[in-house]
């Protein structure tokens, strides 16, 4: 089926209320690197459908404050990826990119007890949910992208600037071996920045990122990102560059693609021209940035139910 957009919600999100904090535990994957996993609801008393987060490079469970809310409706399954907040890295540092985080959220999925669950990804996290569509179908119920592309991800950033692809993937990745060969220099001073409601004052001006509806919670988010050595987490976006593109072909899974005009890092026109490829998705794109999910939590928590409720 085409693609189909829907109306832009043009209301703003409420300041997200308390959250839960996330339980941590330890999951094995395939390869013997021990994950930090986490989820909303250790004790599975949660009525409703179980949702396998594959999440953003590098971030943590409080990008993601809807899923975190005591009345999300879900139950919510995710891990950190590997060197990141808790997990090992693996004993081969190059076992890193969308073909391992693919054998982690199988791991995840079995050490949960979860034969099949819809999927939800945000930026590199939709190249994983992709690629775990395509080797594993008997795992996926749906797809929801939330600010991604299925592979070759790095051709698209900086939509913008009317590059042609060959051109931004070049300039994108050979800014990541840069950044990451300066690492070692510049973790100190990343972790010791101030992030809090004046630093994001300060992103929301520069249009990478637009205000969020609980500064405190995306403050969080950040502070816990920023924990990550510079090198390495730079090391983990050359590995995700080496993934190419998702023969979309061959999914017949459901999809909702969700894109922030403004996005820099994955931009509307590559998730529209994805979603156009798909014989059974829809295309939603709202007024935000990279990280809609902390600056439209509502709406996209929204989105998922309502994507939840079509599944089922």
């Amino acid at each position: 089926m085409a693609a189909r957009s829907l109306p832009i919600d043009p209301r703003s999100d409420d300041r997200t209320p308390a959250l839960v904090e996330p339980f941590f535990h330890d999951v094995v994957s395939a390869d013997g690197t021990v994950l930090q996993a986490w989820t909303n609801d250790p004790d599975c008393l949660i009525d409703g459908p179980v949702v396998l987060l594959c999440n953003g490079l590098g971030t943590n469970a409080w990008t993601m404050p809807a899923l975190l809310r005591p009345d999300c409706g879900l139950r919510v399954i995710s891990w950190n990826h590997r060197g990141v907040g808790g997990s090992e890295r693996p004993a081969d540092p190059d076992h890193v990119g969308v073909d391992s985080f693919v054998e982690d959220a199988v791991a995840v999925m079995d050490a949960s007890g979860v034969e099949s669950a819809v999927v939800m990804g945000w930026s590199i996290g939709v190249n994983t949910m992709f690629q775990l569509a395509a080797d594993h179908p008997e795992r996926v119920k749906g797809l929801f992208a939330l600010a991604g592309v299925p592979g070759d991800t790095f051709s698209t950033m900086l939509e913008f600037l009317h590059l042609p692809r060959p051109v931004a993937r070049a300039l994108t990745v050979n800014v990541s071996r840069a950044v990451s060969s300066l690492g070692c220099l510049l973790t100190p001073v990343a972790r010791r920045l101030p992030m809090g409601p004046a630093s994001l004052a300060v992103l929301g001006h520069t249009g990478f990122m637009f205000p969020p509806a609980d500064p405190e919670t995306a403050s969080r988010a950040l502070r816990e990102f920023l924990q990550t050595p510079i090198d390495w987490y730079f090391h983990l976006a050359v590995r995700t560059s080496l993934h190419g593109r998702v023969s979309l072909s061959a999914i017949d899974r459901p999809a909702m693609f969700v894109a922030g005009s403004w996005d820099v890092l994955a931009g509307p026109k590559a998730m529209r021209s994805a979603a156009e490829r798909m014989r059974d998705a829809t295309y939603v794109e709202l007024q935000g940035s990279h990280f809609i999910a902390m600056e439209k939590p509502d709406t996209v928590h929204a989105l998922l139910m309502e994507f939840l409720e079509r599944i089922d």
